[in-house]
């Protein structure tokens, strides 16, 4: 017999949630924004590996793959985020997107251990299992992680996971308190899912570190990338994995009421939140493998995501009553006329007074001998420092 849904009714459960609502929106929607043209640039970059026979590039475009269809459905979340955790779809959606959820977690789980695995071997043992480490085998390894975590997701999921709570919402693929076939699953994912990966990551990463350092043919900056995927690998998996399972944990051996739940609630959701962070965080394992997928990726995702951020960050913190006096746009003199003026990349002089021109040639004089003069400004701490210079000037 299911048991009902706890409710959200109370006061102190609703504020909890309703002040997470915009940081956990706000999350979504920038790993939204960044996943999908970083993991597309990503699979380019997979293909790229692809024809050069480099089995790594087969682990690599499989983790690209299972986040862009997890990606897919996350517009979906989010709209069932915004309305307070009320389906408004029908429950082969429902039931899609929450396999897609778990899928995405546990087969980028399996695959950051074939990268481990395959690192391992070709650092450790380079002469020895050549065979496991051909193209034929990566491919034959990832069509065994995709079908063994299709089977188990489809024998999870033949239970209904559309219910409605007792404020009549359509809850998706959550059970509060747990329902008592929910218990060996989670045991399952706790223990095959994340421990014994978390052992195989872990031994690896130790033996490639140890064999790095004792290999003395090894060129300096090759043992410099080879630590940074392994411990990239690593790095991802705890951050994104850890938390959730931590929690998955303790809600299957102490949740039995309501009360418990109310006070994990919202952790339980950050570290679900947490586990879509490694959508955004794989494409980087590219950068450790080839430095052409690296300077792209940079130029064509962080760096304009860079820009945006702090444009966004600079119209947030300008004041919109007298926008003319922040000091990297206007400085005026006594008079109120502008004596410098920064403008997107080139700066005007102007004059008003004796003063202001004195000011202004010792600026451009600064200027010069700095070798800024009326040249376009090419870092951002140039025109820092010229505002500033301009500001102590006509003081």
């Amino acid at each position: 017999i299911s048991r009902p849904l706890c409710s959200k009714l109370s006061f102190w459960f609703r504020y909890e949630v309703v002040l997470h609502l915009p940081l956990g929106a706000l999350v979504y929607e920038m790993f939204l924004g960044v996943g999908i043209p970083s993991n597309l640039y990503s699979l380019y970059h997979a293909a790229l590996q692809l024809k050069q026979k480099n089995e790594l590039g087969v682990y690599l475009m499989n983790l690209t793959v299972s986040d862009l269809l997890y990606l897919a459905s996350l517009p979906l979340w989010l709209q069932y985020f915004f309305q307070d955790d009320d389906w408004s779809h029908r429950e082969w959606l429902c039931q899609l997107c929450g396999f897609l959820l778990y899928e995405n977690i546990y087969i980028s789980i399996g695959f950051l251990c074939c990268i481990s695995l395959d690192r391992y071997l070709a650092v450790v043992h380079p002469l020895r299992f050549t065979s496991l480490r051909s193209m034929s085998a990566a491919w034959l390894v990832s069509a065994i992680i995709w079908l063994k975590e299709i089977a188990v997701g489809v024998v999870f999921f033949r239970h209904k996971e559309l219910s409605k709570n007792r404020k009549n919402q359509s809850v998706c693929f959550e059970h509060y308190p747990m329902q008592p076939w929910e218990y060996p699953i989670n045991y399952y994912r706790f223990t095959i899912g994340f421990m014994f990966p978390l052992a195989i990551l872990s031994i690896s990463y130790l033996c490639v570190l140890r064999a790095v350092g004792r290999s003395a043919g090894t060129q300096p900056d090759q043992k410099t990338r080879i630590r940074q995927l392994v411990s990239s690998t690593i790095l991802i998996f705890l951050v994104c994995f850890s938390p959730y399972h931590v929690f998955l944990l303790v809600r299957t051996l102490l949740e039995r009421d309501c009360n418990f739940i109310a006070g994990i609630f919202n952790y339980y959701h950050m570290s679900l939140l947490l586990t879509t962070l490694n959508c955004v965080a794989d494409p980087a394992l590219y950068c450790f493998v080839s430095e052409s997928a690296r300077r792209g990726l940079y130029r064509a995702i962080f760096r304009p995501v860079a820009r945006i951020l702090c444009f966004c960050f600079r119209r947030g913190n300008a004041s919109p009553a007298n926008p003319a006096t922040d000091s990297r746009e206007v400085a005026t003199d006594e008079n109120g006329q502008p004596s410098v003026m920064l403008l997107t990349h080139t700066t005007v002089f102007t004059s008003s007074s004796s003063s202001s021109s004195s000011s202004t040639s010792s600026i451009s004089s600064s200027s010069s001998s700095n070798g800024i003069g009326l040249k376009p400004f090419s870092s951002l701490s140039a025109v820092i420092s010229l505002s500033l210079g301009t500001v102590t000037s006509t003081m």
